[in-house]
């Protein structure tokens, strides 16, 4: 007999756990495999195939659960539905991963392995590990790998040093000049710290991928103060040169932000540079930094715990979310909470016309796409069990318009499936409450942020100012995924002249920009602040234009970063 044979007759639970602990590894080996690709991507300018492995990667958990769910039932055999056998298991498991930094994912791939097989209703502590008491990120005392420069001779000889420790496959288009004004950048950025602000700076070796760039990412060090740096690397014909660099912890939020894709960055372990990210932004939740990272299932799990020690602490019910009921989804939340709870409606009140599926799938396409620092991510997740008591009538009345949803279990409600998302304030109440100067920005934003979609091959749908909402920055964001289709598919027209040919020649497809600002509802002053600035999203030409460039295959630059920031900016103001 084999010893694997052995050990499965003599502990079938010891095999199990054995097999979930090879899980994941295997996992982790395929994730690391397609982000250590993004270098290569980068240097190559190949942007097709980066693009092709973020969406790849995302698939990889679920494909490594699968297989694991597979083996588990070759092995378990008659067993693999007993509770008790899989409480051995979990212990068995629990030591195999004992002396590991990275113990809650190996822990949150387990929970998932046992919500497959069980179907759980809001937890069970038999065969799951729940941990509500503590963050699992105090248990991390290694500090992440990271590299120390002094300052002690100058700022651009530091950074010299920094770019020359990079080692890319290729040359940088002039290192010197790119050090130079990374340290005129970042003296600017930090004068009110006094005439020799840095004292030394401190680099994860890791570098961070997205999209079309690179970025190093650490703290910059002063006599008395520190604050986070990001230096934005993009490449060109030329080679690799520096494009920004990023000081304030509100632009190194939104770098880190909820509104964008997920960092490509391999790290030999997860918490630890949780640990060093969250001491340089202590107001971003565990979970969106967990997320951006690229482990999105172990975002979900720290949303999950965090969100249940809330309702554990505060005596507060579920409430209606402030903005227009929805039509396809009813949308509650939980005051001073700073997130959102949506559940797909049963049926769609008219104009509506789409199925409950095809709701799921915009909001999968939105996961896997480029989100372009523009819409919100929304994190799936089934089988919630809430108290009924922490329900207010007005919700409860919601969701009797969600019975496919929505299980009654007496004196609690489990939600078979719903999206969670950041709160947002919604732009119609913002434009209702911000001063004149305030809502101007607001409303310019949200052009701008119609373009900023249409840049990524996204065209909203629905284009109602209830569909969008504002971040705590200023910063507009469209969450309402029920007609948001690709911009490729769209068909941008001029008016017919007649109300008779636009009910003959008029399809589910064509969109006319000449009507949009007509039903935003906009007092003569918003609307006149609009087109003083984006005159142009309104006209079928400037959407046909934007159809064309990604026809041809073009990626329309859309940086995460403000203009302000980056290195030709300043290199202008030197100039002037």
């Amino acid at each position: 007999m084999t010893a694997e044979l052995q050990i499965v007759a003599e502990s079938p639970a010891l095999a199990a756990a054995s097999v979930i602990r090879q899980g994941f590894l295997t996992f982790n080996q395929r994730f690391r495999a397609i982000t250590q690709r993004a270098q290569s991507h980068f240097e190559q300018r190949n942007n097709v195939a980066a693009r092709a492995d973020a969406v790849q990667r995302i698939g990889v958990y679920d494909a490594v659960i699968d297989e694991c769910s597979q083996t588990l039932r070759e092995v378990l055999g008659s067993s693999t539905a007993d509770k008790n056998v899989w409480a051995a298991v979990k212990g068995h498991f629990s030591a195999l991963i004992s002396s590991e930094v990275d113990q809650e994912l190996n822990k949150t791939f387990f929970n998932t392995l046992t919500r497959r097989f069980f179907k759980t209703r809001g937890v069970d502590s038999v065969v799951e590990f729940i941990a509500l008491d503590i963050e699992p990120t105090d248990r991390i005392t290694r500090p992440v790998a990271r590299l120390t420069y002094s300052a002690s001779s100058s700022l651009r000889t530091l950074f010299r040093n920094v770019l020359d420790d990079v080692n890319f496959a290729v040359r940088y288009a002039d290192p010197d000049r790119c050090a130079t004004r990374i340290a005129q950048l970042l003296q600017q950025q930090l004068a009110s710290w006094g005439e020799y602000p840095v004292r030394g700076v401190e680099l994860l070796t890791t570098i961070f991928y997205r999209e079309r760039r690179a970025y190093l990412v650490g703290r910059v060090f002063g006599e008395f103060q520190f604050c986070p740096i990001a230096i934005a690397l993009t490449r060109d014909d030329a080679g690799i040169r520096a494009d920004a660099v990023m000081t304030s912890r509100d632009d190194f939020a939104a770098l880190f932000g909820y509104t964008r894709s997920y960092f490509m960055a391999d790290l030999e372990t997860v918490g630890d540079a949780v640990v060093f990210l969250r001491a340089l932004l202590p107001r971003k939740p565990i979970d969106e930094l967990y997320t951006v990272l690229g482990r999105a299932k172990q975002g979900k799990t720290e949303r999950y715990r965090h969100f249940f020690r809330h309702l554990e602490t505060h005596d507060v019910r579920f409430a209606v979310a402030d903005g227009e009921r929805g039509m396809v989804m009813a949308v509650f939340t939980m005051p001073g909470y700073p997130l959102v709870f949506k559940v797909i409606r049963d049926k769609f009140a008219p104009p509506k016309n789409i199925a409950r599926q095809e709701v799921i799938e915009k909001y999968q396409m939105v996961f896997k796409h480029d989100r372009a620092g523009r819409l919100v991510d929304a994190q799936e997740f089934r089988y919630l069990r809430f108290p009924r008591s922490r329900f207010s009538a007005e919700v409860l009345r919601e969701l009797e318009s969600c019975r496919d949803s929505v299980i009654d279990d007496g004196a609690y409600l489990t939600i078979t499936h719903l999206y969670i998302e950041r709160r947002l304030r919604p732009l119609n109440l913002y434009l209702q409450e911000a001063s004149p100067e305030q809502a101007a920005a607001a409303i310019c934003d949200y052009a701008q942020a119609l373009k900023d979609l249409a840049y990524s091959n996204i065209f909203a749908g629905d284009l109602l100012l209830k569909n969008f909402g504002l971040t705590k920055g200023g910063r507009v964001i469209f969450y309402d995924y029920d007609e948001l289709c690709l911009l490729s598919e769209c068909r941008f027209r001029e008016l017919p002249d007649s109300e008779d040919d636009r009910e003959v020649y008029v399809g589910p497809q064509d969109m006319f920009p000449e009507e949009f600002p007509r039903f935003l509802g906009l007092t003569p002053a918003l609307r006149q602040a609009l087109m003083e600035q984006h005159a142009d999203v309104f006209t079928v030409r400037w959407w046909q234009d934007v159809q064309a460039r990604i026809a041809k295959g073009e990626r329309i630059e859309i940086p995460p970063y403000d203009q302000r920031l980056t290195i030709d900016a300043f290199q202008r103001q030197l100039a002037s």
